[in-house]
């Protein structure tokens, strides 16, 4: 990466000077320190024609394809293009006048940034805010764009951001030969909806030229906080601070000072980040603010490739800090390690920090179970504490053990496709469409996936410091030298309260798209538009009893959303109890078709809650598997992974 030259011999320049010879109409750059250091703008603002790129089409989370993929010529180009100008027109055909642009560090993040910033520039958007390092987690950018004032932070600058671009694929693995994304959040901080993806779409189909700045030199991403680069008289890059906005409305949620007391009162955790972007935050809060040793950390330095690990924290993929917390594969309890020395709390984040796993010592919380626990116990949770909730929602493929609880506590309850935009819709009902408050609110995704209406992106480190809160709640009356109730206690005290609804997803990865879409079609043809009575069942304990393809209409803004997942419900026996195993194609990876089934069935026997998930659901896989046809559709003997 080249170094700003004109930042660097105006630094020089500084003992030789007096600070007022540096102040200029533009050009002015301001550091941390109260310096003023004056650059040169660059000349001109070029048009570069171009022709349409097939295949940039956003999933629910953006545009993500193989790293090299991105690296071809014109291709940033003409989707950041095709992006701004959607942007645009979203906001009555103004330019906008602040954008924060950052990214989760994977390979490609920095001259992807570079990139972006010029183009932003030529097209006349002033205010261009990067984090220090480049770096920044998905919901510390939502929650930039929801907090800063007219006044901003201080030293890095004025505005209110209206937007964000950020680059990352998420839990996907990053380096060569791997993936990069780039997302769009709107003015809320929520992500881009569905008729934004669409009409950037088409744009992307049409596109003819694109605008840049010719010769700008690189900023560097690493200059103190406060520094300007002025790319264009009218546009300029701030390095802003990635931590504060975000740390401040993780503090409007939570009581650090009782926290931190917690943590030094016998209280242990172990947290991965697994090199993502989340590490620095959880290093921030965790250690700086919270106080708790540095030896609560693994894996928090963000690197481009993740250190050649995957960063998704799921059973299979976060397998060290699994094995740390005393569990299998599979989520079960490893018998022959001692509970007794295993860290009270073990959580991990993604590549983007949003997602989140959860375990205590010798156990695993499923994220449908996290998403209910923290609901019921709300109380612990001083954003909640004294108002109550106003909603909760989860996406479809995900569990009903939060259903079960929002009956029992009288919580408005959603359903929503997979996607956290949908979420964002309920979230801003009252703001963006005058609706109905819904809250406080908290929602999740089985995808590892949880957070509050306090930004408007799922975000892990949330869901640890809930947790925390949860627990440090259950042991306010323990006495010093007493054991600690752990998370084991407290979950399966939950189960005995509402019930267990064992839960677990297989995972068919890079299946063959064609094939991908005839399992879809198996179902469609044979379980959901066929006789029900007609299907033979492969097992007696086992009924089949419908199939539906899930739609949503959403009651905030009325916009209706179809083929989101095939739901095949069945029915116990003897108990009668239900269960249900959903199959959808996932929108997250960037090569082939990942094939997701989801595994779900009530349990209200209590000496039967402590069989792994696995195990209790291996009938009702077998006998969806078979009657789907899985193996002889795709060649598909197992799984890629089971989480």
């Amino acid at each position: 990466m080249k170094f700003n030259v004109a930042v660097v011999l105006a630094a020089a320049a500084l003992a030789a000077a007096p600070t007022d010879a540096f102040a200029r109409p533009f050009g002015v750059f301001s550091t941390r320190s109260g310096l003023k250091m004056s650059a040169t703008t660059t000349d001109e603002v070029v048009v570069i024609p171009t022709t349409p790129i097939e295949g940039m089409r956003p999933g629910t989370s953006g545009l993500r394809k193989k790293v090299e993929v991105w690296q071809e010529k014109h291709y940033v180009e003409n989707f950041i293009q095709s992006l701004i100008d959607t942007a645009v027109d979203s906001n009555g055909g103004k330019m906008l006048d602040t954008i924060v642009v950052a990214g989760d560090g994977r390979y490609y993040n920095d001259e992807a940034i570079q990139t972006i910033s010029n183009i932003c520039a030529a097209n006349g958007i002033a205010n261009i805010w990067i984090p220090q390092g480049g770096i920044m987690s998905t919901p510390a950018v939502s929650a930039v764009i929801r907090r800063r004032t007219e006044s901003g932070g201080g030293e890095d600058g004025e505005g209110i951001a209206q937007g964000g671009i950020v680059l990352t694929a998420s839990h996907n693995p990053g380096g060569p030969g791997e993936d990069f994304g780039i997302k769009y959040n709107e003015g809320l901080g929520q992500p881009a909806d569905e008729k934004f993806t669409d009409t950037l779409y088409q744009k992307t189909l049409e596109i003819a030229s694109y605008k840049t700045v010719a010769d700008s030199p690189d900023i560097d991403l690493n200059a103190p906080v406060g520094t300007k680069y002025q790319l264009t008289p009218t546009s300029a890059v701030t390095i802003i601070d990635p931590f504060q906005n975000y740390l401040d409305a993780l503090k409007s949620c939570f009581d650090f000072d009782q926290l931190r007391k917690f943590g030094s009162s016998g209280f242990s955790i172990l947290f991965d980040g697994m090199h993502g972007a989340g590490g620095q935050f959880a290093k921030r809060v965790l250690v700086e603010e919270l106080g708790l040793p540095e030896s609560s950390l693994m894996r928090c330095n963000p690197l481009p490739d993740f250190g050649k690990c995957h960063p998704d924290p799921n059973l299979t993929y976060a397998s060290e800090l699994v094995k740390k917390m005393g569990l299998k594969s599979d989520g079960s309890a490893d018998a022959s390690t001692d509970a007794s020395t295993l860290p009270m709390l073990g959580a991990a984040n993604d590549g983007d920090g949003d997602r989140n796993l959860i375990a205590g010592a010798g156990f695993f919380v499923t994220p449908s179970d996290s998403m209910a626990l923290i609901c019921d116990n709300y109380e612990a949770i001083p954003q909640f504490a004294a108002t109550g909730l106003n909603g909760v929602a989860r996406s479809m493929p995900s569990s009903a053990a939060l259903d079960v609880v929002a009956e029992a506590r009288n919580i408005p309850c959603f359903v929503t496709p997979t996607g956290w935009k949908f979420f964002g819709n309920l979230m801003s009902s009252k703001e963006s469409f005058d609706g109905k408050d819904y809250t406080p609110f908290i929602c999740g995704e089985e995808s590892f996936g949880t957070g509050s209406d306090h930004v408007r992106e799922k975000d892990g480190l949330w869901a640890v410091l809930a947790w925390m809160s949860i627990l440090s709640k259950a042991n306010e009356g323990v006495s010093e030298g007493e054991a600690l109730v752990g998370v084991e206690e407290i979950v399966t005290k939950h189960w005995a309260k509402y019930g267990r609804h064992f839960y677990c997803r297989y995972d068919y990865e890079g299946v063959d798209s064609d094939a991908a879409n005839q399992v879809m079609d198996i179902i469609r043809d044979n379980l959901v538009n066929g006789d029900a009575s007609s299907v033979e069942s492969g097992d007696a304990d086992i009924k089949f009893v419908d199939a539906v393809e899930f739609g949503y209409t959403d009651p905030v803004d009325g916009s209706e959303t179809s083929k989101q997942g095939l739901i095949l419900n069945f029915e116990l026996g003897p108990s009668g109890d239900p269960a249900r195993v959903v199959f959808r194609l996932s929108g997250t990876g960037s090569a082939g078709a990942t094939i997701r089934m989801y595994l779900e069935q009530y349990e209200k026997d209590t000496s039967k809650h402590g069989i792994s998930a696995p195990v209790a659901l291996k009938d009702l896989a077998d006998e969806a598997l078979r009657l789907v046809q899985m193996e002889k559709t795709t060649g598909r003997e197992a799984p890629t992974v089971i989480t």
